[in-house]
């Protein structure tokens, strides 16, 4: 991993996974090619004809699940926040995903590039877009919202339970 200025330049697979918990078979970034913290991330998956699901998902016309493209789209966007010094390492979670349109078919032997922007971070609550796109040509996008549960829970409202002097709870 290189820096510049305050960008994140080029980090592969194992550097990536110090920032999110994404593991195999469930982890899709080859490489996040720069990241601005608290702003954009980008990064490309090169799809093979290995991929563990190909065999499985029409084999006749092998091609990328739409849930493997949201879950590649999402890992570029979680890098947009977890690279906030702070963030790295947390779980995450799906609160939304909006808007999501495939607009042309994913095959073995493409790379996704994709670019994602957060739009807002507050109280571990981060909102966003990201587009991927083959050979400079709009494949899908989303929008989607994810928590960092651990932060969000600093800020839930605290209870207070009254005591009955009888013992009987409240």
């Amino acid at each position: 991993m290189r820096t510049k200025d305050d960008l994140l330049l080029g980090l592969d697979a194992y550097e990536i996974q110090q920032y999110q918990q994404n593991r195999y078979p469930c982890f899709f970034v080859d490489c996040i090619t720069e990241a601005k913290p608290g702003e954009y991330a980008k990064g490309y998956k090169n799809f093979t004809f290995n991929e563990w699901f190909f065999p499985a998902h029409f084999a006749d016309e092998p091609n990328v699940p739409g849930f493997v493209q949201i879950e590649t789209l999402t890992q570029v966007f979680l890098m947009t926040f977890l690279t906030i010094p702070e963030n790295k390492g947390k779980k995450t979670g799906f609160i939304s995903v909006k808007n999501a349109r495939f607009r042309k078919k994913i095959i073995p032997g493409n790379r996704l590039e994709m670019e994602a922007h957060l739009d807002s971070f507050r109280r571990g609550f981060a909102k966003g877009h990201v587009e991927g796109y083959v050979d400079g040509e709009l494949t899908c996008s989303l929008e989607l919202e994810v928590a960092i549960p651990d932060i969000m829970r600093q800020f839930k409202p605290k209870i207070e339970v009254e005591e009955n002097p009888t013992g009987g709870g409240k």
